[in-house]
């Protein structure tokens, strides 16, 4: 049988994640379908995304009630969305766990974010994810970090704790850089210390369509001069990190680790579903097929490549082009750094949200489902 265009991504060294997670899809054989016609290798969670989940639906609801029979006198609403999170992140592990044996633990991960009100306190951050992982119990789960000034520190005591990490709300170049260097002194650290390297993984999550977003408002501000420039600095900003990303895997202090068993850490094109509707559907995934890259995907735009996405090599081409359309855009004066600073702040917060929303919600649920089992009896 021939592979339609999400499992042909495989074939230009590029694995295909899915930037989503609920529990009908563990059960009813989505996922299962999507690891064997799709080549589906990975899967990602957000507050956002367990948000939809849970609140949508009620196939979180005998779980929510089973929990709150065991905690006497009160339901802590944090840790009872961490304990449905946790079922479903295991389940899903199991599912991609041939995936990631067969990949010699490349791919075949699911992640799971800290709390995002933690993201500017490292200490809380590291002390989450340790508990996390040692509640997950699977090789082949990634704790997702947000990378702030004060997840980069988080990132890398992880990292040489040898729990893998999937380092997200990447916006910035420069912050994807820093990001990078937290992952080899972890590992180095590590090494130094005697402990096995090879088997840990890690992702580096770049946002892409909320580039796109925001620059576009800003050339909209600058006139006709701009308007060249528009819905192109998303993808711009991606090829650049990448070009740092193949200077990082070929730098001396990483060859030495690799030497030792050490995977780079990979660059994950994230937010790639269109906010654009004048776009193609799939610009984020035709756009950025490249060797050594994931692309965690949302339904949607799933759906859209799979119909009608072309799987070739596009990544490493027009590299100096967006080097240029940058300096373009600095020439026009657009304060890059700010903007990417804004996005970064105003992912955090978008997540917090979420977050509240969520833990609002599932105290609604309870005190209803409550009522209604009461009612019953």
């Amino acid at each position: 049988m021939s592979k339609n265009p999400l499992g042909q991504l495989t074939d230009f060294g590029q694995s295909f994640w899915y930037d989503n997670i609920q529990r009908k899809m563990l059960k009813n054989g989505d996922l299962e379908k999507m690891i064997q016609q799709d080549g589906l290798r990975g899967i990602t969670s957000n507050p956002s995304i367990f948000e939809k989940a849970i609140t949508g639906s009620s196939d979180y609801d005998q779980s929510l009630l089973d929990y709150a029979k065991t905690q006497n006198p009160t339901v802590d609403t944090r840790a009872a969305f961490f304990e449905l999170a946790i079922q479903d992140i295991q389940a899903a592990a199991d599912m991609l766990l041939p995936v990631y044996q067969t990949t010699n633990g490349v791919d075949g991960y699911v992640s799971l974010e800290v709390s995002p009100d933690l993201a500017h306190d490292t200490a809380a951050s590291v002390k989450e994810a340790q508990q996390l992982y040692l509640r997950l119990k699977r090789p082949n789960v990634m704790i997702k970090i947000p990378a702030t000034k004060a997840g980069i520190p988080a990132i890398e005591q992880l990292i040489a704790d040898g729990i893998s990490v999937n380092a997200t709300l990447l916006f910035s170049v420069e912050r994807y850089v820093e990001v990078a260097k937290a992952y080899i002194r972890g590992l180095t650290t590590r090494h130094t210390r005697g402990l096995p390297i090879d088997n840990i993984s890690s992702v580096a999550s770049f946002f892409v369509s909320r580039v796109d977003a925001i620059l576009d408002a800003a050339l909209d501000d600058k006139g006709a001069a701009g308007m060249h420039l528009k819905g192109k600095m998303g993808i711009a900003n991606a090829k650049v990190a990448y070009r740092e990303y193949l200077a990082l895997v070929e730098s001396d202090e990483f060859k030495q680790l690799a030497t030792a068993g050490a995977k780079p850490q990979r660059l994950l094109w994230a937010s790639t579903g269109v906010k654009n509707p004048e776009y193609s559907d799939v610009l984020y995934i035709d756009g950025l097929i490249g060797k050594n890259t994931v692309n965690t995907i949302p339904p949607a735009t799933a759906d859209a490549f799979r119909d009608h996405g072309t799987a070739s090599e596009t990544l490493s081409s027009g590299i100096e082009t967006a080097e240029k359309e940058f300096t373009e855009l600095h020439d026009l004066g657009i304060d890059v750094s700010a903007l990417m600073n804004k996005l970064e702040a105003d992912g955090v917060a978008s997540f917090a949200k979420s977050f509240d929303n969520l833990l609002t919600a599932i105290d609604d649920k309870l005190h209803n489902l409550d009522s209604s089992v009461q009612g019953a009896a």
